[in-house]
């Protein structure tokens, strides 16, 4: 198997549910920070690894079709390349209403580093490592953090071929992911899900 769909979208612009619609599309399994939640001993180390300059993508993504949300985020310039046949999905929303979710979740998440058992710190490291890969260079300010999401978003809709690219909200549904992955819309309701509640969960499964 091989990745047939990357997501550039940086956390909270609705990846999981992007992963979620994926895979009842039939791009499945789709890679997610929920994987590294689930496998830490085995994917923290490769994703150090990667953040080196020595990614072993066939061992991140073995198994996986498609690669959505941090930590694979950080990473699009490369997995475009490495996979060129792949499509690229930019999830995107609202710059303010990005930052809203950012700060009650990821940037809360990271702000409790000190305080991290040493078991957890790896993860941590890996956290802020491709946060920083992504342009968030730990200035927390809203305008820094503003600036960093929106320099991602240019970045992409710049480096990749129209042709090759959706920027993708998930509130507009099935119909432009389907249109643009060639697949039949679903008789299903569009996944919508991780809000800030369903993230904290996610969440104590890294922290216990």
């Amino acid at each position: 198997m091989t990745l047939q769909v990357i997501g550039a979208g940086v956390g909270r612009t609705g990846t999981y549910s992007l992963k979620l619609a994926l895979e009842q599309l039939g791009f499945g399994p789709c890679h997610h920070m929920e994987e590294v939640f689930k496998d830490p001993a085995r994917q923290i180390p490769l994703w150090h690894a990667a953040l080196a300059g020595q990614p072993d993508w066939a061992a991140i993504f073995d198994g996986y079709a498609a690669a959505v949300d941090w930590p694979s985020a950080a990473f699009w310039r490369e997995l475009a390349a490495a996979y060129p046949e792949a499509k690229v999905v930019l999830t995107a929303r609202a710059a303010e209403r990005w930052h809203q979710s950012y700060a009650e979740t990821i940037a809360r998440l990271l702000s409790q580093a000190d305080a991290a058992s040493p078991e957890l710190r790896p993860w941590f490291a890996m956290a802020f490592g491709v946060t920083r890969k992504s342009g968030f260079d730990g200035d927390a300010s809203r305008a820094a953090t503003i600036a960093a999401y929106e320099a991602n978003v240019a970045a992409v809709r710049t480096s990749i071929s129209p042709e090759r690219l959706l920027v993708f909200d998930v509130k507009e549904g099935w119909e432009p992911l389907c249109s643009f992955l060639d697949q039949p819309v679903p008789a299903t309701p569009f996944p919508r899900t991780n809000n800030s509640e369903e993230f904290w969960e996610l969440a104590r499964q890294l922290t216990g």
